[in-house]
């Protein structure tokens, strides 16, 4: 067989053999003998082939079934500028640790530099955002037993990699394939040659091989220790922050720590007169928050100690205020000032009656009160995907947070782009119902995602879209001011004035409008893949959002 399919048979084997399960390629040329090479290994049965015809959408859909697998998933693109369209889902596992190979077929050197269609510096591309990068070696014949170690090796190593075997610290990796002609197979499928060693089981990286030098460290908490869980949350472990734990919690979404959370955390937070007097000590950070500015500026309070819990190397401290980072493990020791912890669990009691009452008066589904309602709604064990911008943020404040489903968000970089294909990523490893809850231009800014081609295996995906008719996060921050108002609508509100559900409609999915609780309700019992709607409106939404915080305020006297 030609060096180029030689090579690419060996590659996919080990990646198999590596534990990968699934695999995403965009079509083209250059790319042909690794595509040709996954769509055997999918006729055998060895892993799940996706194609997609945009590279954005394949590299997200990637990031979705790596997210939800935690398992790594490779990408395949041809040369030239297929290979810059991964850099955002790139960009988005660097920073959330998500074990991503980006596979980027390329010239050999010497069409390099000459003006060859299709042919950039792909080498390096994506800087000091992925955990490993390598120019492979040309494939070559006459090579064959030392070049068949050096690929084998090259794998295993890209696959520790990216799950953070060693280092502790997943998340991408990139390796450019320099592929000469042919790279059409010239053969009828033969033998692979002598396997490496290096990686014989065949089993995936698990966490036990991750970050073998830590240890279980055991804290003794102040009695005011509040914990404050961002996205990635999960991938810490705590002893006992479960049902019984004291401490009471913050916790985003995403954070893996949700269920185990008060309601409304932020707005208690954003209480400036009650938290005064109900201020921790102490808080204990896990994962990597994102969403408020209200948990920034407790993070940033002198008045405050703040220790840091990393599954990695690198962790999160935004306004550098930790004084203690600490490992993987944590055993959480100490006495809890219970009279004080119960005031936290009592006032987000208060706090979630006075803004159901909010939420309740109006008499169309808000998107605030959208987000509340379909999680309330979801199924025990589904999947549920948030989009940036508004409606992560709308459950973060509003919704009862809930242990029986699994959440994911993309808070890496905290895109909008991608979200659909990372949604449908997520679904068709989650091996039940899966929802994703997503603003207008969010949706919009990844149709691609929606087009599953012939032979695509179809998701159980319901997605919820409040549709604004635009940009409407902005009429809650300081563009939506009234002296701003001459520019708002055209560079900010961006109105786009299109049928959403024609537009899901023409991608294939099912779609419908909802403008009423049991309208949604019903909705999402019908599976998908299917987009739901429901329509609501910039302004009356930035309005509803400071008469939620307004009640919260006056809940807490």
């Amino acid at each position: 067989m030609n060096p180029s399919t030689a090579f690419a048979r060996v590659l996919v084997d080990e990646l198999v053999r590596g534990g990968v399960t699934d695999a995403v390629l965009a079509p083209g040329s250059r790319s042909a003998p690794v595509a040709l090479a996954l769509a055997a290994a999918e006729r055998d049965g060895r892993l799940r082939l996706h194609v997609r015809i945009d590279e954005r959408t394949a590299s997200f859909l990637a990031l979705g079934l790596a997210k939800a697998s935690g398992r790594p998933v490779p990408v395949l693109t041809t040369s030239g500028t297929a290979t810059a369209h991964l850099h955002a889902a790139v960009l988005e596992a660097h920073e959330s640790g998500v074990p991503l190979l980006a596979l980027t077929a390329d010239r050999p050197p010497e069409l390099r530099a000459t003006g060859a269609n299709q042919t950039i510096e792909q080498a390096g591309l994506y800087g000091g955002a992925v955990r490993w990068a390598v120019d492979v070696g040309v494939p070559e014949a006459g090579r064959e037993e030392a070049q068949n170690r050096y690929w084998r090796s090259l794998v295993s190593k890209a696959l520790a990699s990216a799950s953070g075997a060693l280092s502790g610290d997943p998340g991408p990796v990139h390796l450019n394939l320099a592929l000469r002609e042919p790279l059409m197979p010239d053969d009828d499928g033969a033998d692979l040659a002598t396997p490496f060693t290096g990686r014989a089981d065949g089993a995936p990286w698990t966490a036990a091989q991750r970050a073998p030098g830590y240890a279980a460290t055991a804290h003794r908490l102040p009695p005011r220790t509040l914990v404050v869980a961002g996205d990635g949350a999960a991938q810490v472990v705590v002893d006992g922050l479960d049902e019984a734990f004291p401490w009471p919690v913050v916790g985003e979404p995403s954070s893996g720590a949700w269920g185990r959370a008060v309601r409304g955390g932020v707005l208690l937070l954003g209480a400036r007169d009650w938290l005064a007097d109900h201020r921790p000590e102490h808080v204990l950070v896990l994962g990597r928050p994102t969403l408020s500015r209200p948990v920034n500026a407790l993070l940033a309070d002198p008045a405050v100690t703040v220790e840091t819990v990393s599954a990695s190397p690198r962790w999160a401290d935004a306004v550098r205020s930790s004084t203690r980072v600490s490992p993987l493990f944590v055993h959480a020791e100490g006495e809890v000032d219970a009279e004080w912890a119960e005031s936290w669990h009592a006032a987000a009691g208060r706090v979630g009656a006075a803004v159901d009452a909010a939420l309740d008066a109006s008499p169309v589904l808000t998107a605030a009160r959208l987000a509340r309602e379909v999680v309330a709604a979801l199924p025990s064990g589904a999947l549920f995907v948030l989009g940036s911008s508004t409606p992560v943020r709308d459950v973060d404040r509003l919704a009862v947070p809930r242990a029986d489903v699994t959440v994911l968000a993309n808070r890496g970089v905290a895109g909008i782009d991608g979200t659909i294909s990372t949604a449908v990523g997520a679904a068709l490893v989650h091996g039940g119902p899966a929802f994703a809850l997503m603003g207008d231009l969010t949706f919009l800014h990844d149709l691609t995602g929606m087009l599953l081609g012939e032979g695509e295996r179809r998701p159980d995906l319901t997605v919820v879209v409040p549709d604004n008719d635009g940009g409407g996060i902005f009429a809650q921050l300081e563009p939506g001011q009234d002296r701003y108002a001459a520019d708002y609508r055209r560079v900010f509100g961006t109105p786009h004035g299109r049928d959403l559900v024609a537009v899901a409609e023409s991608l294939g999915w099912a779609a419908s409008r909802a403008s009423s609780s049991a309208e949604l309700t019903d909705a999402l019992a019908l599976g998908g893949p299917r987009v739901v709607v429901v329509r609501t409106d910039q302004r009356a939404e930035a309005s509803l959002a400071g008469e939620l915080r307004a009640a919260a305020v006056r809940a807490l006297g």
